[in-house]
């Protein structure tokens, strides 16, 4: 079941998200190494977390939760464009140790719903192409996102 945020969620939801960053913090830290990464990423165990409660203490209107039972599962954060008609998929995750399969594509397309009530002419959502985040991909093509455009992020040590 896919339904409203509320504010009992916060901690549960902030906690699967630190779950489930980990592997791509892990890659991170290995692609920058760690004097860049921890420029970057000061608190991996955390950061993720503290994303969410930003986006839930400030519009909590934009984000879903998946319960299985009665056990939170996934979470979906979004942001509206009135401007542009474009709604985007922020931070989202299933639980790694929830076990489920099919929680992502029940949010990725009760996300769509909501966007379509709101009046969103394009849907949008970014994720990285290293291959922690292949799962990602995979799960947004799956979804039905189809226009992509790639793009690279250069560092140089000064």
């Amino acid at each position: 079941m896919i339904r409203q945020y509320k504010p009992e969620d916060l901690e549960t939801i902030a906690a699967i998200g630190d779950r489930a960053w980990k592997g791509i913090y892990d890659m991170f830290r290995d692609a920058y190494g760690a004097e860049l990464f921890d420029i970057l990423v000061p608190s991996p165990a955390t950061v993720k977390g503290d994303q969410i409660r930003n986006t839930c203490q400030n519009r909590p209107e934009l984000v879903l939760v998946c319960e299985r039972g009665d056990k939170v599962v996934g979470f979906i954060t979004m942001m509206i464009d009135e401007e542009k008609r474009i709604g985007e998929i922020g931070n989202n995750a299933v639980d790694p140790l929830a076990g489920e399969r099919g929680v992502g594509q029940e949010m990725y397309q009760a996300a769509f719903e909501l966007f379509k009530k709101r009046g969103m002419r394009f849907a949008k959502v970014g994720t990285g192409m290293d291959d922690a985040h292949a799962p990602a991909r995979r799960a947004y093509e799956r979804a039905g996102f189809d226009i992509h455009h790639e793009m690279i992020t250069y560092f140089k040590k000064l």
